[in-house]
């Protein structure tokens, strides 16, 4: 079997980059981790044994794949740039319990993985994500109910920050109450841009979100729910009775809500961006039992 040299240093990286040619592909926002403490920290604030199976998004050349493969049970990654999987059939010889997939994240159908790799019982999901597409993969991962005991990431700050903010501030939005009423999201660190080949334009953080074993709040339903977060965000400057009458599929007039909130003891002027999770769920039901 091969000795595989460890990546997670820029002159490893920089090898294995020349010894395929390999080209940088701008659409898949490709920034490989070339510091061995940040690769430390992701590993640790997984809290990964070797009880656990992984899924990770975008191992890239396999350099934090290493470092999953030495901690877990067994780990699935899944890379859509298909000029990556030689790389990654090569660094990670050495490692028997990875499975390379070459597909796109949003296509897979991860309950189905999970039911497969790990007998249905929660994974862990650790990732570099691409930036671009952050939101749809974290959004997505939660929505479908994929069994996850946590989902340990990489993301751009502005991201990281926007995750665990509450109401009042301007980063809060609809992307801070979805992942608060899925998960409990803790900041690990910000890395700096010198930490990646190539450097990104941005600050980075990782950030951990924990699965919540009971959701915070109980709502009737959900997707309504998310539906008057997302049109009371759209335009945020927007009061709450403006942000929902302009969505003619909610189906909330504006009296319909200055009721609602009436009812809350909220003012009618509110904003979207005032409001708990509690007052989205409460003021949810409330609807559903007027239409009722």
């Amino acid at each position: 079997m091969n000795k595989v040299p460890t990546l997670g240093n820029p002159q490893n990286t920089i090898e294995v980059l020349n010894k395929y040619k390999f080209v940088f592909q701008k659409k898949f926002g490709q920034n490989f981790l070339i510091d061995t403490h940040v690769l430390d920290k992701i590993i640790q604030a997984a809290n990964i044994t070797k009880d656990d199976f992984v899924v990770e998004i975008g191992p890239g050349i396999g350099t934090m794949t290493q470092y999953l493969a030495c901690a877990a049970r067994g780990v699935a990654a899944i890379e859509i740039d298909k000029a990556l999987i030689p790389i990654l059939e090569d660094t990670l010889s050495a490692y028997d319990n990875v499975t390379i997939i070459n597909q796109d994240v949003l296509k897979v159908d991860l309950r189905a993985l999970a039911e497969e790799m790990n007998g249905g019982k929660p994974v862990k999901v650790v990732a570099n994500l691409p930036y671009y597409i952050t939101t749809p993969i974290i959004m997505g991962l939660f929505e479908n109910h994929v069994p996850v005991e946590s989902i340990t990431v990489m993301v751009q700050k502005e991201v990281a920050d926007r995750m665990q903010v509450g109401p009042g501030t301007k980063d809060y939005g609809a992307l801070s109450l979805a992942v608060q009423y899925y998960a409990k999201p803790y900041i690990v660190a910000n890395v700096p841009p010198n930490c990646f080949m190539p450097r990104p334009n941005v600050g980075s953080a990782v950030i951990r979100l924990t699965t919540h074993e009971e959701s915070p709040v109980t709502v009737q339903d959900e997707k309504l729910m998310f539906s008057i977060i997302r049109a009371s965000f759209n335009q945020r400057r927007k009061t709450l009775q403006n942000g929902l009458s302009h969505v003619p599929e909610l189906a909330i007039n504006k009296e319909m809500t200055v009721q609602v909130l009436k009812e809350m003891g909220l003012s009618e002027t509110i904003r979207g961006e005032a409001m708990t999770l509690a007052q989205f769920a409460e003021f949810t039901d409330r609807v559903l039992a007027l239409r009722a």
